[in-house]
């Protein structure tokens, strides 16, 4: 057993969580039959259940102080993951240690009794999360002016509308001193006035070493914001490790399921227990034919500047390894800061072998200053590549301000 260590804020060891699936028979029934069967104190009869395993031998580690970010397709596990961290659920076997007071936002409304004011719900939930009635009195008035309710903090929460409820329950899930802050899927909440004033309170989590742990499809907020990030597929932890490397390597994966379902006429990414290419499986199967060994950045120079001038040329020299013959294909991914793709491109190479150079070049770099992450890769007869090669592109910053340099002239 994983021992939860001093710099450990959550452990899951070992975790298997089943569901028990049933369904009633069947029948026809009247009101009358219904009634007898009732007095005669029969049960329904439900048909054999089956056991549903949403997550199987999960083992994790988050560091205190990190931003963990969990993501996968639908219905791989994950919000069931977090609703064991939050004690939600319970694992059907294996152990889930928190350190500290934990505080979660997961699905509208959750919590939160509809009847009871806003005031009301946030005593109940400061409560059960563990503040004393001294802690509560104190906080009630930064809780209450963050959520931006006014008069209705004295109505009933069954009178809010969905961004009133989402405005007071982030505004209590990050009021009440948590040191770990679970979210699901909830990042965006109110208008674009409240979003920017949650996300400002957010970082003020990351500053003094708070534990988040947040699922999302939004991959460019997982690789810009999170520390690391955990891909769960099939109730299974597929990789943890750098943000930014995880969901590149789920990107290419999803992308060439797509692929692969549109060959087929079917969606690759919805068939239940289908291997994405680059999983584990996939790649015990067979071992991807390409590999990229080097890349070199050049200048139209010729040189490799530490930063490159947006207006000059670009030239990108890959060199790569083939283990067998095979149709090759290279390609090219310009990644952001903020994790977005800014630019994608590849090309057939032809029937290839052993290792070889290829060159490709950019008559003009065009890009604003900043880092940029450029992704290259060759495979091999449609075989997923397992470790695409990575590059920093530094572009020196000139005049302007954005993402693009195009060529301009003033005239006045």
């Amino acid at each position: 057993m994983n021992a939860l260590a001093p710099t450990d804020a959550i452990v899951v060891d070992n975790v298997f969580k089943s569901f028990k699936k049933t369904s009633k028979r069947n029948e026809y029934t009247t009101m009358k039959s219904e009634l007898v069967r009732l007095l005669k104190f029969q049960r329904r009869l439900l048909e054999p259940g089956t056991q549903i395993e949403a997550l199987k031998g999960i083992d994790l580690r988050i560091p205190k102080g990190r931003t963990v970010g969990i993501i996968g397709r639908n219905g791989s596990g994950k919000s069931t993951l977090l609703k064991l961290m939050t004690g939600i659920y319970s694992p059907t076997s294996g152990t889930i240690e928190v350190k500290g007071r934990i505080s979660a936002l997961l699905e509208l409304g959750a919590g939160f009794h509809p009847d009871f004011t806003g005031r009301e719900n946030i005593l109940i939930n400061g409560i059960i999360l563990g503040m004393s009635r001294g802690e509560l009195k104190e906080r009630m008035p930064g809780i209450i002016e963050f959520a931006e309710l006014g008069d209705f903090i004295d109505e009933p929460v069954r009178t809010y509308s969905s961004g009133m409820f989402m405005r007071l329950a982030f505004a209590v899930a990050t009021h009440v001193d948590p040191d770990v802050l679970i979210i699901d899927e909830i990042l965006s909440v109110g208008d674009e006035h409240f979003n920017r004033k949650s996300q400002a309170k957010m970082n003020e989590f990351r500053r003094s070493g708070k534990t988040i742990v947040l699922v999302t499809h939004d991959l460019s907020t997982v690789q810009s914001w999170c520390d690391a990030a955990v891909w769960i597929d099939g109730g299974k932890v597929r990789m943890f490790g750098d943000a930014a490397q995880v969901v590149s390597d789920y990107r290419r994966a999803v992308a060439a399921a797509e692929a692969e379902g549109q060959k087929t006429g079917h969606s690759a990414l919805d068939q239940p227990g289908l291997a994405l290419p680059g999983s584990e499986a996939a790649l015990q199967a067979q071992e991807p034919v390409g590999s990229v060994s080097a890349v070199r950045l050049k200048d139209g120079a010729g040189t490799a500047p530490k930063a490159f001038d947006p207006h000059a040329p670009l030239t990108i020299e890959v060199d790569w390894a083939l283990r067998e013959k095979a149709k090759v294909r290279f390609g090219l991914d310009l990644i952001g800061a903020d994790g977005r793709l800014i630019f994608s491109t590849a090309q057939d190479g032809g029937e290839r072998s052993g290792t070889g150079t290829t060159t490709l070049e950019l008559k003009r770099l065009g890009l604003g200053g900043g880092v940029y992450e450029l992704l290259l890769s060759a495979a091999g007869n449609g075989e997923p590549v397992k470790n695409p090669f990575r590059v920093a592109l530094h572009v020196a910053p000139t005049e302007g301000v954005g993402l693009l340099r195009p060529e301009l002239r003033w005239s006045l």
